[in-house]
């Protein structure tokens, strides 16, 4: 359950994170005005603010492990939401950060 939980907010946090980069990007890049840019910061602030609700509590950890859900989802995000089409070297390198995120994440400790 605890490793659900713990994915389930990176999931959420992935959300808030690269869709205020995105809304950030459509406001400065595609000229959609400020209050898009606002929403983006707004969006990106509660990214941090969940990320605090991760059971583990090294701040370290959580970002480096973020990382990987960084990455495959800005790809996912940029297949979606702009039409990018990963190629194989994209999605092999998404699935070596998300294996990296569980490792930091989840692998045993003493």
């Amino acid at each position: 359950m605890l490793i659900l939980r713990s994915a389930a907010l990176f999931v959420v946090a992935a959300l808030f994170e690269i869709g205020g980069a995105w809304l950030v990007w459509q406001g400065v890049r595609e000229h959609r005005g400020w209050l898009w840019i606002a929403g983006g910061i707004l969006s990106l602030g509660a990214y941090g603010f969940v990320a605090t609700f991760q059971p583990d509590a090294h701040f370290g950890r959580i970002l480096a492990a973020y990382g990987g859900i960084f990455v495959a989802g800005s790809l996912l995000w940029g297949a979606v939401a702009d039409g990018y089409r990963p190629d194989r070297w994209d999605i092999t390198g998404a699935t070596i950060c998300l294996a990296g995120m569980a490792l930091i994440m989840w692998a045993p400790r003493n």
